[in-house]
């Protein structure tokens, strides 16, 4: 079974645990007591069935009735063993040990014993499995409870005190030994297991309090992890009290719910309404702490379920439609997109193609909690990941026993038909991110804002990541949908992801130390509208991070086309400004070689041209590109890349230390502005899975025409869809639409008159706009609009507390 707690420690400043030799000298010599709390006067303990409650959360845990002789589970099975061996055969064993492993250090080293007890957990889930070979060991169990006595005694006890990484000690030692403690309940001495509860307690006594920093209130993921260890506390210390404290702590009574996790916010961390998730305040983390949270909380439900303890929040059922609304529409079959994780990027074990299969085990999972109609929803979901990514992504492959029996299950009933990819065209204001779903691809746009960090880091971790959030569009294809999980982040030119606009100074590196590094630059333009789930308007004012960089950056969908506009690109730093069109990973052997206008590189070799005067690129299997304004400084490249994990990542409980050097061929399209531009722009058309022969009709009579591309509007028009839209960045004209201030409109004309509007730089309390076309009847409205129809429509939109979100209205 894979961890519990998917998001992997976080790095830091190695220390002391500071117990003192007093407390290490008499720790577990006290004679044999029992474990049981004192219970509450109101509830009888004698009708809590605990050995019951233990078995259900081993069995969680384990991952239920296996089958030992199916191939699926044998892998499992075998996966489990080996890494189990790995960890017993390399432990110290030697009676003058100070640590287990030679590579951790001294077992009174908080990073030490964190980590010490993650692989301790996973000998002893193998020590818990039916069919590995450390099942039921007497030897295996033996060593396990003789490590747990030195890491008590050396490192993390009740009498301890701090330093360090605040979550070694709250959540990651606190789980694995918890889980410990859960899976080999009958083989650990009961004094010994006494002062191991004592030791959770002292650092994770309930859900909501910090103890490094008591003024902080646990969010989001930290909350269920939190929960999730006072759950499996509760019944191995057979508490009820305890019980009590995880269930309310997950919708935070004591806060008047404050930090409930079925709470849908506004603002900060947690779910947003949009289907947004947010925590450390400004970071987009759906599939990093969203997953962990969604992983930890099912756990936790799962433990309760049936128990006098079962959780029975009212706000539960909102909870899952906003699950349905923040993961779904961002899981690429197997894959969970990377615009969403956070740092995690840069983590070598937790790729997209790792997040994919785990958000689909907690999705069946979480199903058997929520409602008839979301449960078949989500079970039909599942089976179309599992499905269709069983080539790229083998789902049997990349899940442990669990996921592999809630999976075997699914598939075997007939009732349950997989759910077709979706088509869809989402704005998510509260993340400033644009996604865009079709049957054949998928793309996405990450942006940022004064509200949303352009990047995280911390302990080492995204040491590269500084403008994934400047624009970096990310697309995937049906045909090549590991383009993200193929090594892309250590090869990939930081400077040169697809989207961004960036000055080519040489950056250094940040956020090695403890201190979490979250870049908010100062524009409060990042978002846009959506119209019908076939059209978007996006916009970003770009504020180059130390630099005098600025760029209004805008993108439209139209359909099966993105144009992507840039104006006002001005620097005057005497370095050269670039935009990237493309910077495709084409794997270790893939073709790099670019049709441009129809001519086709000879050979495959490394190259740096420019292609001024092309009208239109093509990048088989991938794109085409069409250039309707003229291709003013575009070049054209082939590289072979070469890096390792360890130059963007080196957290040292999250991959650090993976230095394997790594090989990718890339093919790259981008646009130079020159040195110290002043008013530069590009356009682009973007055409996902083209062929050649469509590109080259695209270029000769495009679908999307440019309407304006200056600061103050950005334009397109798509007269075969009848579309008008543009972003305006001030008071100003477009093809006849008129805006008094910043929005983005969206206009489509066709039987009737579909508008679409927002404030995406929430900074407006009203905006009004005069369409170019006749209307006689408003057929129905936002109750934020209000028209004036006739031969010019006046429309008016209160945007103040609509937080960016789209406005519609319908005329004829």
């Amino acid at each position: 079974m894979p961890p519990l707690h998917r998001r992997l420690l976080l790095g830091g400043a190695l220390g002391l645990a500071g117990l003192g030799a007093a407390a290490a000298a008499w720790a577990l010599d006290e004679p044999e007591q029992g474990v049981i709390g004192q219970a509450p006067g109101e509830v009888d303990t004698g009708t809590i069935d605990f050995p019951s409650l233990r078995e259900r959360a081993k069995s969680l845990l384990i991952g239920g009735a296996i089958s030992t002789s199916d191939d699926d589970y044998e892998q499992a099975l075998r996966a489990l063993s080996r890494g189990a061996a790995r960890d017993r055969d390399s432990m110290d064993r030697n009676e003058d040990r100070t640590g287990l492993w030679s590579d951790l250090g001294p077992a009174s080293d908080p990073l030490s014993f964190s980590v010490s007890y993650g692989r301790l957990r996973r000998i002893a889930l193998a020590w818990a499995t039916p069919g590995t070979d450390q099942h039921d060991d007497g030897e295996v169990a033996s060593d396990i409870v003789h490590a747990l006595v030195l890491l008590y005694q050396a490192g993390y006890n009740e009498h301890a005190e701090q330093t360090g990484n605040w979550y070694w000690w709250e959540i990651g030692s606190a789980s694995s030994l918890i889980q410990i403690c859960t899976l080999m309940h009958e083989r650990i001495p009961r004094a010994h297991l006494a002062h191991y509860l004592d030791a959770v307690d002292r650092f994770c006594p309930n859900a909501d309090v910090r103890i490094a920093s008591p003024s902080e209130r646990e969010t989001g993921a930290n909350r269920a992890d939190k929960a999730a260890i006072l759950t499996l506390r509760g019944i191995v210390g057979e508490d009820p009290d305890k019980l009590i404290l995880a269930r309310n702590g997950l919708s935070d009574t004591e806060g008047g719910g404050a930090n409930s996790l079925f709470r849908i916010v506004d603002e900060g961390d947690g779910f947003h309404r949009d289907g947004s998730f947010i925590q450390h305040g400004h970071v987009p983390s759906t599939g990093s702490y969203g997953l962990d949270l969604l992983t930890s909380l099912t756990l936790a439900l799962g433990l309760l379920k049936g128990s006098a303890w079962e959780v029975s929040d009212p706000d539960l059922e909102r909870l899952c439609d906003v699950v349905e609304r923040a993961f779904m529409p961002f899981t690429e079959d197997g894959l969970f997109m990377d615009c969403l994780r956070g740092r995690s990027i840069a983590r070598p074990a937790q790729r997209d193609s790792d997040a994919g299969p785990e958000l689909a085990e907690a999705v069946i999972d979480l199903a058997e909690f929520a409602p008839a109609d979301y449960r078949d929803r989500w079970r039909a979901l599942a089976r179309g990941w599992i499905e269709r990514s069983a080539d790229a992504v083998p789902y049997f492959e990349s899940v442990g026993l669990r996921g592999i029996r809630l999976a075997k299950e699914l598939l075997a009933d007939d009732s349950v038909q997989a759910a077709p990819r979706p088509v869809s065209t989402r704005i998510y204001p509260g993340m400033d991110r644009l996604l865009v779903r079709r049957a054949e691809w998928s793309w996405a746009l990450s942006m940022c804002s004064n509200r949303i960090s352009g990047f995280e880091m911390v302990g080492g971790e995204n040491l590269h990541g500084w403008y994934v959030g400047d624009g970096m569009t990310y697309l995937y294809t049906v045909d090549d949908p590991l383009q993200f999980s193929d090594a892309f982040w250590p090869t990939a030119n930081p400077y040169r992801l697809p989207g961004i606009t960036v000055d080519s100074r040489e950056r250094e590196v940040i956020g090695t130390g403890d201190d979490l590094v979250v870049h908010l630059p100062a524009n409060d333009v990042a978002g846009g509208t959506a119209l019908d789930d076939r059209y978007a308007a996006a916009a970003m004012d770009l504020i180059g991070e130390g630099s005098t960089l600025r760029a209004k950056k805008a993108w439209f969908v139209v359909d099966e086309m993105i144009c992507a506009l840039g104006a006002g690109i001005t620097a005057a730093d005497g370095r050269a400004i670039w935009t990237t069109v493309e910077h495709r990973n084409r794997h270790t052997d893939g073709d790099r070689r670019m049709t441009v206008d129809g001519v086709v590189p000879a050979a495959d070799t490394d190259l740096k041209s420019p292609i001024e005067g092309a009208t239109w690129v093509h990048l088989p299997g991938v794109a085409g590109y069409v250039f309707p304004a003229g291709s003013t400084g575009l070049h054209v490249g082939r590289e072979t890349r070469r890096g390792a994990w360890n130059d963007i990542e080196q957290g040292p409980t999250t991959g650090g230390g993976d230095t394997e050097v790594h090989t990718r061929r890339y093919a790259t399209l981008w646009f130079d502005h020159g040195v110290s531009p002043v008013d530069a722009s590009y356009a682009y058309v973007l055409l996902p899975t083209a062929t050649e022969a469509a590109t080259e009709a695209q270029a000769a009579d495009c679908d999307v025409q440019v309407l304006a591309n200056t600061t103050a509007v950005q334009a397109v028009a798509a007269p075969r869809s009848g579309l008008l839209a543009a972003h305006f960045w001030q008071a100003a004209e477009a093809g006849g639409l008129a805006c008094d201030g910043p929005a983005s409109v969206i206009v489509v004309k066709g039987d009737d008159i579909a508008v679409a509007i927002a404030d995406p730089g929430r900074t407006t309390t009203e905006i009004t706009i005069d369409l170019p076309y006749t209307a006689s009847e408003v057929i129905e409205a936002d109750d934020t609009v209000t028209v004036e129809t006739g031969d010019r429509p006046r429309i008016t939109v209160r945007t103040e507390g609509s937080l960016g979100a789209t406005h519609t209205l319908r005329l004829r």
